[in-house]
């Protein structure tokens, strides 16, 4: 085989085996990487607010409290029960042997019921307590101090959304169903940015909507105003 065949039949083979990219056009909208509606379980008047829309807080943070005066007078009440029951019960305990086994029972349940006691009345003052259930930022505020809510009614008092993360919720033809994958390249513009950015794809809904016959899939971004849409094509390599 002369030196040009040689050439031109590594050309041919170097060609055939190039990778090339179909592109897969996809919309989409920004939601939050995280986000809930808090509300109170239980029922009462508003006694403290100590946020507002914009805060950042912290997980566990309190975000506003009901009155809660006599709880916190009935956990007291529980607490020290539970100190004494304790020490009755350590006392028995030591001279076990020389009393009669239901006369320590009752020491023992007097013990228990105590803690439980406790829980109980814990549980109750953590009710009108709203803390934030993880780092981000308040976007909707719905009570001020005076207000009364019922937990019979529920009823969203915040609105809490990561502050940075991000998911970009793309939607595309369901035709393509077999060839969008994990870890494919999303490339994406919002709407009146001319920035362009991308992405990896890190999830894909396993269903077709049956109304736009479309299916979603996720890329993680940052700091993006939630609501935001845009459009942009999914990458997908083949080799021919």
């Amino acid at each position: 085989m002369s030196s040009f065949k040689k050439i031109l039949l590594g050309m041919l083979l170097l060609i055939g085996g190039i990778t090339q990219a179909k592109e897969v056009y996809a919309t989409f909208t920004v939601e939050a990487g995280k986000s809930a509606n808090l509300a109170f379980t239980s029922s009462g008047t508003v006694n403290k607010v100590l946020v507002d829309i914009a805060s950042v807080v912290k997980k566990g943070e309190i975000l506003a409290e009901l009155q809660n005066h006599d709880l916190k007078a009935a956990l007291n009440i529980a607490t020290t029960a539970l100190k004494y029951a304790k020490k009755d019960y350590e006392r028995q305990l030591k001279v076990k042997k020389l009393l009669d086994a239901s006369k320590f029972d009752s020491y023992a349940f007097k013990y228990e019921n105590a803690k439980a006691q406790v829980i109980y009345q814990q549980a109750l003052l953590d009710k009108t307590i709203l803390r934030a259930p993880f780092d981000g930022i308040i976007i909707d505020k719905s009570i001020e101090e005076g207000d009364v809510v019922s937990g019979a009614m529920i009823r969203t008092v915040f609105k809490i959304q990561s502050k940075h993360e991000r998911k970009i919720i793309l939607s595309f033809d369901q035709k393509y169903w077999k060839i969008i994958k994990k870890g494919q390249i999303f490339h994406y513009q919002l709407d009146g940015d001319d920035q362009k950015y991308s992405g990896k794809i890190s999830k894909i809904y396993p269903y077709a909507d049956s109304g736009n016959r479309k299916i979603k899939a996720e890329v993680l971004a940052k700091d993006f105003i939630v609501g935001l849409f845009g459009e942009g094509y999914i990458e997908i390599p083949e080799t021919k």
